[in-house]
């Protein structure tokens, strides 16, 4: 078995950068009477480049940098080869890409005009896919989102990309370097399971991310709440609603596969899209359950201020009740009539505050047999159970 040349298959790992702000409810939509097929080119969009690895049982290559007009002479061949276009820059590039795959104008507008809704569409002897892949961004603040697209033909696929690089396929291309399981003996339309299957897989990552986040914020309610905690439980139920519109379409894309006799899918290869079909419907059942969890927070951080609410009324109401008879004692000795026998005693200073001071010290000792100075210490196993 040959093994592709490490000089061939070189991994070259551009830094990219990230720190755009995410707009996780934005879809593209057409300009009002703009021309179908007409492709709109982002001005911060990286300039396109393209990645060939063409492979079959015995053998595998890797062509990094190459011209549309290069890819020509692998279509229609007995390997398997994999265009995949990084960047959605150069507007000359994906027109040429268009050209030369017969690629229809609606098919390429969607490739381009980015972010798109999930789906797949038929092309008579092509397959169009539109995913959305998921990273957890630097500082774990959220997630960025990125399309990947992909044009499945009866030997070749062709996969488009937003950024260079920045993806979950690394260990598709190790598999097609060292000939590891299936996918050297397989053809293009098991290619595109195994890259839809590495993109579904990664929101796993992102899902369980939430997991903590989840957690932490219930500590956060119970021990300290305020409100950046509310702002955060907001945070975290947009995310989660914007992770679930990300990936609920994929359940049609994926039923479509499996379904479905396009022709391009072989029989064998639809038994895997299962698999897949299964990891989204695990994730979007995740994902239902941290929202349920994220929404109950905002009931146990509503109900933890009410109880700190409730324990300071009870503070300020106990003080109250104590100083009632207080006042009354003092109110009454402080009338201005003259028959009143204690106030020619010469204990009776002394013994009014003794009296006030028992009285007071009995309504502490009552209260506090009563436990109203007992602190909520429950309430945090009571928020869990």
């Amino acid at each position: 078995m040959t093994q592709l040349q490490p000089d061939i298959f070189v991994n070259n790992r551009p830094d990219t950068d990230g720190d755009e702000e995410e707009d996780y409810f934005d879809y593209f939509y057409d300009e009002p009477g703009s021309e179908p097929g007409t492709l709109i080119i982002e001005p911060d969009a990286k300039p396109s480049r393209i990645i060939l690895i063409d492979y079959d049982e015995d053998n595998a290559i890797r062509k990094v940098d190459i011209t549309p007009n290069a890819c020509a002479p692998y279509i229609g061949t007995n390997t398997v080869s994999w265009m995949d276009i990084q960047g959605l820059g150069s507007e000359t590039v994906l027109k040429q890409v268009g050209e030369i795959f017969n690629l229809h104008p609606l098919l390429l507008e969607d490739v381009v005009n980015v972010p798109q809704r999930p789906k797949l569409e038929d092309y008579n002897n092509q397959l169009l896919v539109i995913s959305q892949m998921v990273r957890l961004k630097e500082d774990e603040s959220g997630f960025d989102t990125e399309q990947v697209s992909f044009v499945l033909g009866k030997r070749y696929l062709l996969s488009f990309q937003e950024e260079e690089l920045q993806d979950c396929f690394e260990i598709v291309r190790d598999r097609i370097r060292t000939s590891q399981g299936r996918v050297r003996k397989s053809g293009a339309d098991y290619l595109t399971y195994l890259l839809l299957d590495t993109i579904i897989d990664g929101y796993f990552p992102v899902v369980e991310h939430y997991e903590d986040r989840i957690e932490a914020l219930e500590d956060m309610i119970i021990s300290n709440p305020d409100r950046d905690t509310m702002q955060e439980i907001y945070d975290v139920r947009r995310e989660l609603l914007a992770l679930r519109r990300l990936i609920w379409p994929m359940r049609n894309v994926l039923h479509l596969l499996m379904r479905d006799h396009h022709g391009i899918v072989s029989d064998e290869v639809q038994i895997y899209f299962r698999d897949s079909y299964d990891h989204v419907i695990q994730i979007l059942e995740i994902i239902e359950a941290y929202r349920e969890l994220a929404a109950s927070l905002m009931d146990v951080y509503m109900s933890t201020m009410g109880n700190k609410l409730n324990e300071i009324m009870k503070f300020l109401t106990v003080i109250s009740t104590i100083f009632i008879p207080l006042t009354f004692i003092v109110g009454v000795y402080g009338m201005n009539f003259e028959n009143m026998p204690e106030l020619k005693g010469e204990w009776s200073y002394f013994m009014v505050w003794l009296v006030m001071l028992a009285v007071a010290g009995g309504l502490i000792f009552y209260f506090w047999r009563k436990g109203w100075f007992k602190p909520i210490y429950s309430l945090k196993e009571e928020a869990k159970s």
